[in-house]
């Protein structure tokens, strides 16, 4: 049984493949395939796999190169252009769910519906509610990364204002669940996350600054060996993702991806594309499809009533619904067209991994009722298989008169 993670990674891999293969056929990124490929295999369906160790930290490291290579894709002056529009759009984008979020708590969240209440008299129950929209303004832009990547849509003013205001709505996410949370957990201060979170990109600029200069004299003396090149750069992408999480309390994909946008400005244009080659090739082999796999794994539903039933549909209607509306609104605000405006707000619908992420710690400290868990796990795994279809969607090219719909599956990487 000690080697039985070889069968599992054997299973992951070829089923992400194989469904990849079958959903683009139907012209739905592959992405989709990979997401329904670990619902199928994981404890939801025909539970042949379940989540270990060693495959959570494999779906980290994934997430992790996958930011890595997004930040050096990234047009840094799109991404600065877009900085003010960007920051809007993720204030709206956590404003209009955490108010969504709280509304539907204070209807479903109800003691006398509920078999296990946890709120005491001290008014939990309150901040259960707030918690739930908190959970609601998480954004997981990994999935829309891939996705626009997929589609040759990455680089570009919408795809450089999700990926924007995707950080800025970390930050803010942050501090909303810092706050809430320092009313269930005393030890925690406000004023010091806030501290460390200017900290941290004071941090990420000087290194990177440092590190830029030394990275652009080094590979210009050893251009003959690129293969140094791209373990020096790794590292420093695993440095910044392990620094800003442990010492900051950061998330360790926004280091990841300042580590990217550091390395796409610090050297030429041909090496920057051979270093994303070669994290690419290695995300396309393993991890990539062990981390979208890794999330239907995590679907684990106990037997829920009407009621439960009934507040899981309506909360997977507002999660969307209230980030479409929230980040188009204000992407709307900032001059960005109709059409624009919608793609951002789709963009930002999938709450993937960050979602669980927060709830899990809202249960710790009691901030989520154990029943409402579970339409919690049905959100993350709805927005996310969701997202990257409607993505596909929105991003639909107009058809011409007398001409006919191009192949969408020309050209694709199988």
């Amino acid at each position: 049984m000690a080697y039985k993670y070889l069968l599992d990674l054997a299973l992951i891999l070829l089923c992400t493949k194989f469904l990849g293969l079958f959903s683009q056929r139907f012209r739905m990124p592959q992405v989709v395939g990979s997401l329904v490929a670990g619902l199928i295999l994981g404890p939801a369906v025909l539970g042949i796999i379940q989540e270990t160790e060693f495959l959570k930290t494999t779906a980290s490291l994934g997430v992790i190169v996958l930011m890595f290579t997004s930040g050096m894709e990234t047009d840094i002056n799109e991404l600065k252009r877009s900085g003010k529009a960007s920051f809007l759009i993720a204030l709206a984008g956590v404003l209009i769910p955490l108010a969504g979020g709280f509304l539907v708590g204070l209807y479903f969240n109800n003691p006398a519906l509920l078999v296990n209440n946890t709120a005491g008299p001290d008014g939990s129950l309150m901040l259960q509610n707030i918690f739930l929209g908190i959970i609601l303004t998480a954004t997981s832009v990994s999935i829309t990364v891939e996705t626009l990547r997929e589609m040759g849509k990455l680089r570009g003013p919408v795809g450089s204002a999700i990926l924007g205001a995707a950080i800025i709505d970390d930050v803010l996410g942050i501090i909303a669940l810092t706050i809430v949370t320092s009313f269930a957990d005393t030890s925690v201060n406000v004023v010091w996350v806030l501290v460390k979170i200017v900290l941290f990109f004071a941090f990420a600029v000087a290194a990177g600054l440092a590190f830029a200069r030394l990275y652009r004299r080094w590979t210009c003396k050893t251009e003959e060996n690129r293969t140094q090149h791209v373990i020096v750069a790794f590292v420093f992408c695993l440095l910044l993702s392990y620094i800003a999480e442990s010492v900051f309390g950061v998330t360790d994909i926004t280091g990841a991806f300042m580590a990217g946008l550091v390395l796409s400005n610090s050297t030429s244009e041909q090496r920057t594309a051979y270093l994303a080659t070669n994290f690419e090739s290695i995300s396309f082999l393993y991890l990539s499809p062990v981390f979208f796999a890794s999330i239907g794994l995590q679907v684990e539903l106990n037997r829920m009533n009407t009621h439960i039933l009934v507040f899981a549909v309506v909360l997977t209607l507002v999660a969307v619904l209230s980030k479409m509306v929230g980040c188009g609104l204000g992407a709307k605000i900032c001059k960005y067209s109709g059409r624009e405006s919608l793609q951002i707000g789709v963009g930002m619908v999938s709450r993937g991994e960050v979602a669980l992420i927060v709830a899990t710690k809202g249960a710790e400290l009691g901030l989520i009722n154990t029943e409402l868990f579970g339409p919690v796990v049905v959100v993350v795994v709805v927005t996310t298989i969701i997202t990257p279809i409607l993505l596909k969607l929105v991003f639909r090219e107009k058809r011409h008169a007398g001409h006919p719909a191009p192949d969408l599956t020309q050209g694709e990487e199988v």
